[in-house]
């Protein structure tokens, strides 16, 4: 299935196919930027999607990822489990509690949250 954008909660989100291409460099953030311009207000990605170095911020590269959203004023959300990151980092917890409290970067567990998160913003 490729990445498609659907009405969630009362927004168009381009969601991202947990089988797609991985994020794995910054230009790959862009083209999901702009496969939202056909409509999509947030982007919502896989965690399977990201990689690994989006985990691990001594690699700046989820930094990198997220200021590409933040300059396009396009909501990221990452959807699913990382608790095991999580416990391998403190300053991902940091991250991942601030960001919480913005309209930029969103980690949520499960498209439940998602939608309850789109709610908030709709």
């Amino acid at each position: 299935m490729p990445d498609v954008i659907q009405e969630r909660a009362g927004v168009q989100v381009l969601m991202c196919d947990p089988s797609g291409p991985p994020v794995a460099t910054t230009q790959d953030a862009l083209d999901l930027i702009g496969a939202s311009f056909l409509g999509a207000r947030v982007v919502a990605v896989p965690v399977d999607r990201l990689d690994e170095r989006f985990f691990s911020l001594g690699t700046r590269f989820a930094g990198e990822i997220m200021q590409k959203f933040a300059n396009y004023r396009l909501p990221l959300a990452v959807i699913g489990d990382i608790t095991e990151h999580l416990a391998a980092s403190s300053a991902l917890r940091a991250l991942v509690h601030e960001s919480g409290r913005s309209d930029h970067i969103w980690f949520v567990p499960d498209l439940d949250a998602l939608d309850a998160r789109l709610r908030s913003v709709a």
